[in-house]
């Protein structure tokens, strides 16, 4: 996530001079001064230049560690996802975020993971106490986001695991009725697009098993869904899957998480998901896909930040300049 001190020094930049654009003329209107619709050729998505890996690469340049700053550089200068804090209201870091994001004429690309009961109290647990405390987290991110272009994948893991059991019975029907009041709330901004997590092909294999569960949590009225997020399952996969589940439910369309998946799945065993070794970047983001149901390719798993506390990586979240370096460094240049 942000520091506020790092975000606060680009904003100030942003405002007075738009002197830290990541690239291009800034644009008062929205991204590309048009107000890019999802997945339109153009697009570009807010580089934060106080992330953990540009901070990396400052500091191991000036540590004499040129080569591997330049390695960082592939992670560092590309757009990544911020994930809204869970234990604080979201909506001053939102209004942040975004308003970096629309002094450079970008779309900020966020992620909303606060659904209670989160991750079945595995290494990415917590979420807000109650389905009342998470719709007023939710509208608190969305008075947040205010008029900006954003794009939020909402809630990673929420539905896949009502889908594979992990999600005890008593709590199914709460979530996805909390998941559609979301979806609303947030679609209520004129320029946020929302897509609503749908695992990977190969956790929930069958879409089908799925697509009901979207629809009773909101993908309706959401823009699309979300596929691959924080997992490592090649592009190609992806793509056969979401046409394959997008023809289920009506054509929606749908955005891929590539962020660490270049040498596609680790064949691991048990947890191969976590912090797996010998993986690389995968297609950097882009609204320009090729294909007309994806909307783009997201970098929502921000490369470097550990997957938990497994193959001696820290804490889920945090960052781990080790492995940031080793996903850098297998990527094509």
């Amino acid at each position: 996530m942000l520091r506020r001190s790092s975000l606060s020094a680009v904003l100030c930049c942003a405002v007075l001079a738009l002197a830290c654009s990541s690239g291009g003329d800034a644009a008062p209107d929205g991204p590309e001064g048009g107000g890019a619709a999802a997945g339109e050729a153009g697009e570009r998505f807010w580089v934060d230049p106080g992330s953990p890996a540009a901070r990396q690469a400052e500091e191991w340049e000036a540590a004499g560690r040129g080569d591997d700053a330049e390695v960082l550089r592939r992670i560092a200068d590309r757009p990544l996802a911020h994930w809204a804090p869970g234990e604080e209201d979201p909506g001053p870091w939102a209004r942040e975020v975004t308003g970096a994001a629309t002094a450079e004429g970008t779309t900020a690309v966020l992620v909303a993971y606060n659904i209670p009961h989160r991750d079945c109290g595995q290494y990415s647990q917590g979420g807000a106490r109650d389905d009342a405390a998470y719709a007023g987290w939710i509208d608190a991110l969305a008075e947040g986001i205010g008029d900006a272009h954003a794009v939020v994948v909402l809630e990673p893991d929420a539905v896949p695991h009502v889908v594979d059991g992990c999600t005890a019975p008593m709590y199914v029907e709460d979530r996805l009725a909390a998941l559609a009041g979301a979806v609303d709330r947030l679609k209520e901004q004129p320029h946020t697009r929302v897509y609503l997590d749908a695992g990977n092909p190969d956790w929930i294999a069958d879409p089908a098993q799925i697509a009901e569960p979207l629809r009773r949590a909101g993908v309706g009225g959401a823009d699309g869904f979300a596929l691959n997020v924080a997992n490592f399952q090649t592009l190609s996969d992806n793509t056969v899957y979401g046409h394959a589940l997008s023809e289920l439910l009506g054509g929606a369309h749908f955005v891929i998480d590539t962020s660490r998946n270049g040498n596609g799945p680790f064949d691991g065993g048990e947890e191969s998901w976590c912090n797996p070794p010998g993986r690389a970047l995968g297609t950097p983001p882009t609204a320009d896909t090729g294909d007309a149901l994806t909307d783009a390719l997201l970098w929502v798993k921000r490369p470097g930040e550990s997957d938990g506390e497994c193959r001696g990586g820290p804490a889920a979240g945090q960052w781990w300049p080790e492995y940031a370096l080793e996903l850098a460094r297998a990527a094509a240049p």
